[in-house]
């Protein structure tokens, strides 16, 4: 007596078990990824963001750093972080936020399409 499998079931019974296995590893992600997020109830925009950085020595820097209202020049050691002025000068801000809307400037393709011009010009 020769006992054949059915091959073709057996297939299709291990590609339906991995699809019920990666549709569940992706709803879990999704899941893991809002409760780690914070619920979603954090407002869109940073309200803390770094501008500059410069190293002055081994773990040593000076940073800008944009909180509202406000510019702060912090000297940051591997220890310490000291405030070194503050920045409340409105004509000054504004100088910043323009620098910062100059730097994001479009999407992907159109900084691709940017540079490729320029390559295409130099050529």
């Amino acid at each position: 007596m020769n006992y054949h499998p059915d091959f073709i079931w057996t297939a299709l019974k291990m590609l339906t078990a991995l699809g019920i296995l990666l549709g569940v590893l992706i709803i879990a992600l999704y899941f893991a990824k809002r409760i780690f997020k914070g619920g979603g109830n954090q407002p869109k925009g940073r309200m803390i963001r770094v501008l500059a950085n410069t190293y002055v020595g081994v773990k040593k820097n000076i940073s800008l750093v944009e909180v509202p209202g406000a510019i702060l020049v912090l000297g940051v050691t591997s220890d310490t972080i000291s405030l070194l002025t503050k920045i409340e000068d409105d004509e000054i801000l504004n100088k910043f936020k323009g620098s910062e809307d100059e730097k994001i400037s479009g999407s992907f393709s159109s900084q691709l399409q940017k540079f490729s011009a320029r390559y295409k010009r130099d050529k």
